[in-house]
């Protein structure tokens, strides 16, 4: 099974898209043992994309061949992207979807019809987890990956007054976009069984 992560931007922020595939080690009882994800896709589109070509890229994307009635959508759906999200719900993709909207709280909460509520610092930490027990892997020759190592290095935890912590690019002019999409993808990649696979490819263990 494959995750598309999909971080809606505006103005002044890309639209980024990340897609990884779920590694189970198979054992001869019981539940198969999760073992990586691997990313095998991210990409920026470029700043003002209108949300229906946006749309109209995802749809392509999961037609794919190998991609096609495998792939679960995972959304951003804070802010401006809840009207993204029934656009795409309108589309007829052939595929399960999640709207995740990010938000500054503590705790996760599930909602209606695939919605759920994540703390940004959760995604965050999910990535750092994966990466620290060597469980995210990253195929060396895709086309962004420099992009999304950049903004792996320069995403932070900061806290601040009252307790609360900020999430996100440390930096004037950084973003996170492409890590934003890679989490959504992980958090939900994270919870279930690998069917398929795209094949080989050199990796980079992250």
């Amino acid at each position: 099974m494959f995750y598309l992560g999909l971080d809606l931007g505006q103005r002044v922020d890309h639209t980024a898209l990340a897609l990884v595939e779920k590694i189970e080690r198979w054992r001869p009882y019981g539940e198969p043992e999760f073992e990586a994800l691997h990313v095998r896709y991210v990409e920026r589109m470029p700043l003002g994309t209108p949300y229906p070509a946006v749309v109209e890229y995802v749809r392509r994307v999961l037609s794919h061949a190998e991609l096609w009635k495998q792939t679960q959508l995972v959304v951003d759906a804070t802010g401006l992207g809840a009207p993204v999200v029934e656009m795409l719900r309108q589309a007829g993709l052939e595929c399960q979807m999640w709207a995740v909207t990010i938000t500054s709280g503590e705790k996760e909460t599930q909602g209606a019809y695939g919605s759920w509520n994540v703390p940004k610092l959760d995604l965050i930490a999910g990535l750092q987890v994966l990466m620290e027990q060597d469980q995210l892997h990253v195929a060396k020759d895709l086309p962004e990956v420099g992009a999304l190592v950049r903004e792996l290095m320069d995403v932070r935890v900061t806290a601040r007054e009252g307790g609360r912590s900020r999430v996100g690019a440390d930096g004037r002019g950084q973003h996170d976009d492409l890590v934003m999409a890679l989490a959504l993808a992980c958090w939900k990649g994270r919870k279930v069984v690998k069917k398929i696979g795209l094949g080989g490819g050199r990796i980079l263990r992250m």
